[in-house]
Formats: C-alpha cells, sequence, structure tokens
C-alpha cells in the first residue's frame, strides 16, 4: 500500500470508528492526505492524532446540508482539492413498520441516505478534474431483511443514487461506485451482537463461516478509490464473505447428509 496514494486528498464521513477508521488508516498508509469526519469529536480527533500530521478531524454532523457543506468547504480550504470522497456515515434500526416511529425513519433516512447527497452536492464542483466518490451501502440495499424497513429503504436508495450519480459525472472524470457490506464487527454490529445466538445464527448462514471485518471492507473502498478501478464506474462491490451469493433455499448438502 505505500505509496499507492500519494498526495491524494481524501475526505471520509463516520470516520472515528469501525469502517471508517478502518478506511482513514488503509489511505493513510498509502500516503494519502486525510480530512475526517464524524459526530464523535473525541474518537475522530484521537485518530487523526494516531494517523499524523497528514490527517486532520473535524466534527460534523451529516444530517445537516449546510453542516457538510461547511465540512467540505473546510476540506478544500486545508487541503487546497478534493481528490477522493468516502461516504461512509450511517445508523441503523430496527421495528417493522406499524411499530417504527417516524422520527426514527427520519434519522436514518437522514444519515443514511440523504447525507451523502449533502455531501455529494458540495464535493462534486470541487472534483471536475477528475476523482473517486465511494458510497458505503449495504447487502440490505439489495434485498429486503426482517424487521430492518428504514435501513433498506435507504441504503436501497443509496445503491440505486450511486449508479444516477456515476452515469452523470462519467464525462467529467468522476468514477462513482460503491462498497455492499454483509455482517462486520464493527461498534454498529456491536451493539446488536451480544443478543443470544445471533453471531451463530450469522456463522450458519455465511459461506465462508465468519463476520467480516473492517480492514476487510477498507480494502474494497481503496480498491475502488484507486486507479486500479480506472474502468469501473456504477458498480456495487459485495464483501459479504459469499451470503448473498446464495438463494435463501436450505442448505441441502446438510439435509442430504443428515439422511
Amino acid at each position: 500500500m505505500s505509496g499507492r496514494f500519494d498526495d491524494t486528498v481524501v475526505l471520509i464521513t463516520g470516520a472515528a470508528s469501525g469502517i471508517g477508521a478502518a478506511t482513514a488508516r488503509r489511505f493513510a498508509g498509502g500516503g494519502a492526505r486525510l480530512w475526517l469526519g464524524d459526530l464523535n469529536d473525541a474518537a475522530g480527533a484521537a485518530l487523526a492524532r494516531e494517523l499524523g500530521p497528514r490527517a486532520a478531524f473535524r466534527a460534523v454532523d451529516v444530517r445537516g446540508c449546510e453542516a457538510v457543506a461547511q465540512w467540505v468547504d473546510a476540506a478544500t480550504a486545508h487541503c487546497g482539492r478534493i481528490d477522493v470522497l468516502i461516504n461512509n456515515a450511517g445508523i441503523g434500526s430496527y421495528g417493522r413498520t406499524p411499530d417504527l416511529s417516524p422520527e426514527v425513519w427520519r434519522a436514518v433516512i437522514a444519515t443514511d441516505l440523504d447525507a451523502v447527497f449533502y455531501a455529494c452536492r458540495a464535493a462534486l464542483p470541487r472534483m471536475r478534474s477528475g476523482g473517486s466518490v465511494v458510497n458505503t451501502a449495504s447487502i440490505s440495499g439489495l434485498g429486503g431483511d426482517y424487521g430492518l424497513g428504514a435501513y433498506n429503504a435507504a441504503k436501497g436508495a443509496l445503491v440505486n443514487y450511486t449508479r444516477t450519480l456515476a452515469i452523470d459525472h462519467a464525462r467529467e472524470g468522476i468514477r462513482v461506485n460503491a462498497v455492499c457490506p454483509g455482517p462486520i464487527d464493527t461498534p454498529l454490529l456491536g451493539r446488536v451482537a451480544t443478543q443470544r445466538g445471533f453471531v451463530a445464527a450469522y456463522e450458519e448462514v455465511i459461506p465462508m463461516g465468519r463476520i467480516g471485518r473492517a480492514d476487510e471492507v477498507a480494502a474494497a473502498i481503496a480498491f475502488l478509490a484507486s486507479s486500479d478501478a480506472s474502468y469501473i464506474t456504477g458498480a456495487m462491490l459485495v464483501v459479504d464473505g459469499g451470503l448473498t451469493a446464495a438463494t435463501g433455499q436450505p442448505n441441502f448438502t446438510r439435509l442430504f447428509e443428515r439422511r
């Protein structure tokens, strides 16, 4: 990775933990200059200190259009330009529609979808000489999940918005792609992973037999942002250990082996 992103200016939202922090470390290892954003001021500032003088942090609430615009303006003033934008901030929720409050619905849509629009609206005009956008979507944007209506709606919309961004800005030399992680060992998953049988249930259905790591998603993000993906735009790169490769039917091999 050393030198792969020398002097590349990379903006990352949701950078203070999980996939965002792993992505920041990945780009830092490749020589990038980093502008990090998150609501968690203390964790974000600590990460910037860890990564050294080529990283800077500024707290931002991505649910606000003006706040995101100011964050992007500050990045441009500090770094001089924008080469890569990683829209990674996100939250989840659980609840079937009759039990889901409008407040929770709006919070998920605002964080997981609106924030991407705000950041792209502010950053794309600064990338007229070319650049790359990578959005953190989800396999939950590719299919439905029981009880995750708000999250499915936001990530599904983000998947198609990524495609539209890609075709709208391809002639400007801007590539727009998304990663679609499955279950990843992050603080977001950790809030529910303590539920009895949760991890075992995933290990049963994931062909690779384990939950993924944040650095594995970061590697996919770095690939999409790099020149190695120079002819890739509008793509959804699934990082899920093979989970969505299955149809959802029973495991016939195990059924037949029991006979």
